[in-house]
């Protein structure tokens, strides 16, 4: 005890140091941009650049300046210009290169604005190789560039023809993103939100225009991938817009935004939401219906605007606000004011609709009550099982660990065997990575309902390891990482499991969380080199790396692969295929005809597109 505070020897005046603003940035990006990645994830860094500066230009257009932002991405280089009003002149070094600048911290000239805080742009700029900024205004033009946050060159203001507002080019620096790659998936999909909540707003990416006539209605449609009960109810309101259907898929689905901007992780404007729907339906019909029932395959989108929204990271996933304006209403009150008028006012306006939804939740009481029974003596096995360990080994770190900068990396394999699970489990991250092992391949639970998960023991445990019985806000990790054999049998472990996700929880998918594990399957080495393969071409050119007498391994499985050799497979060099829907992927339609009782439709497709390949590797 005596030597507890004794620092003298590493803590003098030597050690306290001062960062300029963008050294700071640099070193913490984490701090300003959450993640970094390649741009392999829509979450990666290098899209939340982007969606920094064009979350300016947006912020023009919602104050009434510019119908039209260009986007342009080539070889990683980013140019965004939109046609506001342009940064006044002599602010434009300060704008870029200064924290704590901005126009947002005074509502009068941004009154509903996404960044407050005077960091995402600074944060671009000092995370970028190369950063250029320019601002046309009344004529004139003023031009700035930088490197990693270092003025390069700081024009004087001079006379310009260019129509008023502001350009950003922008190289994320690959010292930082390293090998990245913009994906145009992703970035399509932040255009097109950008436009559903911006109607009228025109965005031209590399040539092709993204526009849209009836918001967050277009925004549901783009994204549904199950047949709507009854036509999407749309409904309008200042600062708020709101988007409902219902399908017969299991789950609740929901989209969110607050000013523009997608928060993917909800908050308190989506659980005032979810409240009030169910509150307001339940008593449009005056039944004490279950708020479960009333919201059993729902389908919505929302989006308010808050005045000094106050966001529970820089990255603005989920909104921490609890009032819509200063010495105003709440926003759970707002919201549950604009519902209870105007959505009761649709259904007993539309009561085509309103029989449609009643039909659906009477449907989904019955479910429910079907399985009630079973339920309480369901939840008390996947208990037990936890106690005693038998299928879960839990990591430390999970998704719903609020305050914990990790929990983005928090994910789960789930794998067959006791082979394989010992091996990912003695090389995994007991903090971050839980292991589920399966007992022989799942049932396939097509066209069966829910009551099967809590029938069947490994679905049981499985959904009880995930905490999605009651939605995903629940959810203890975020990449749910499927790992079976490279053969026949982990394929179909792999659809089997798919299967499961897709049927009872879509969402799970649709927000991405599911995932391939690729493991190699080959193993190439001598005594000085070792190269791991995932396919054939990446074998051969091994072969032709090393030259002479290779020793070549054929990986049959996951188990015969050692924890050592393993820990290369599941660390910072993990490889992931995302499980992707799209709209085009209709649930239904695409569940019957590959795990359907269609068997002779899936041989004769099975003979049709049989190729037969050559074996070369004698």
């Amino acid at each position: 005890m005596d030597n507890l505070y004794n620092i003298e020897s590493n803590y003098g005046e030597g050690e306290v140091v001062h960062l300029e603003w963008n050294e700071h940035i640099r070193r913490r990006p984490g701090m300003y941009i959450g993640k970094l990645g390649d741009g392999t994830f829509a979450d990666d860094g290098i899209y939340v650049l982007l969606k920094e500066v064009l979350d300016n230009s947006i912020d023009e257009y919602m104050m009434g300046y510019g119908k039209t932002i260009n986007v342009r991405i080539k070889e990683g280089v980013v140019s965004v210009r939109d046609y506001g009003r342009g940064i006044p002149l002599a602010k434009v070094v300060d704008v870029s290169s200064k924290m704590n600048t901005g126009a947002k911290f005074d509502n009068k000239a941004f009154k509903r604005s996404v960044g407050l805080n005077g960091v995402g742009i600074k944060a671009v700029n000092a995370l970028s190789d190369s950063f250029v900024i320019e601002s046309y205004r009344d004529k004139e033009a003023k031009r700035v560039e930088y490197n990693r946050g270092d003025i390069v060159e700081d024009s004087n203001i001079l006379p310009t023809k260019e129509r008023n507002g502001t350009s950003v080019t922008f190289t994320p620096d690959r010292e930082i993103f390293e090998d990245y790659e913009y994906k145009e998936e992703f970035v399509i999909n932040l255009i097109k939100n950008y436009v559903f909540l911006n109607t009228g707003l025109t965005i031209n990416y590399n040539g092709q225009n993204f526009h849209s006539e009836n918001g967050l209605a277009d925004l549901l449609n783009e994204n549904m991938t199950a047949d709507p009960l009854y036509p999407i109810i749309h409904l309008k309101g200042e600062d708020i817009e709101v988007v409902i259907t219902h399908s017969n898929q299991y789950g609740e689905e929901y989209y969110s935004f607050v000013n523009g901007q997608h928060t993917t992780q909800g908050g308190t404007h989506l659980t005032a939401f979810r409240e009030s729907l169910g509150m307001t339906i339940k008593e449009f019909y005056n039944k004490n219906f279950e708020y479960s029932d009333i919201r059993a395959g729902v389908i919505a989108a929302i989006s308010i605007k808050v005045e000094e929204p106050v966001f529970e990271s820089q990255t603005k996933t989920k909104l921490g606000s609890k009032d819509l304006v200063k010495d105003g209403p709440s926003i759970n009150k707002f919201i549950r004011d604009f519902l209870k008028k105007e959505l009761d006012n649709y259904l007993h306006k539309t009561p085509e609709t309103a029989d449609i939804l009643l039909k659906k939740i009477l449907e989904s009481e019955k479910e429910r009550k079907a399985i009630a029974g079973i339920t309480k003596l369901a939840r008390e096995r996947a208990k037990k099982s936890a106690i005693n360990n038998r299928k879960l080994r839990d990591c430390r770190i999970h998704l719903n660990d609020f305050k914990n900068n990790d929990k983005e990396k928090s994910c789960i394999f789930i794998t067959e065997g006791d082979s394989a699970s010992g091996s990912i489990t003695k090389s995994r991250d007991p903090n971050l990575q839980a292991v589920f092992s399966l007992r022989g391949k799942p049932l396939n639970c097509f066209g069966l309902t829910k009551k099967v998960v809590y029938e069947n023991e490994e679905f049981n445990l499985l959904q009880a390891a995930l905490n999605i019985e009651d939605g995903l806000e629940g959810l203890r990790y975020n990449k749910i990482i499927i790992a079976t054999d490279a053969d026949v049998d982990g394929m179909h472990i792999r659809l089997l499991l798919i299967t499961f996700f897709l049927q009872f929880f879509p969402d799970i998918v649709k927000k991405k969380h599911v995932y391939i594990l690729q493991t190699p399957l080959f193993r190439v080495r001598n005594k000085q080199k070792t190269f791991y393969c995932y396919s054939e071409e990446e074998k051969l050119a091994a072969i032709k790396e090393i030259g002479k007498n290779p020793e070549i391994t054929r990986f049959k499985g996951l188990g015969e692969i050692s924890p050592d050799e393993f820990r290369n497979f599941i660390g910072k060099d993990i490889r992931l295929d995302s499980v992707k829907l799209k709209k085009e992927d209709l649930i239904k339609e695409m569940l019957e005809f590959y795990m359907g009782k269609n068997t002779s439709d899936r041989q004769n497709f099975i003979i049709d597109n049989l190729v037969v390949e050559e074996d070369l590797t004698d």
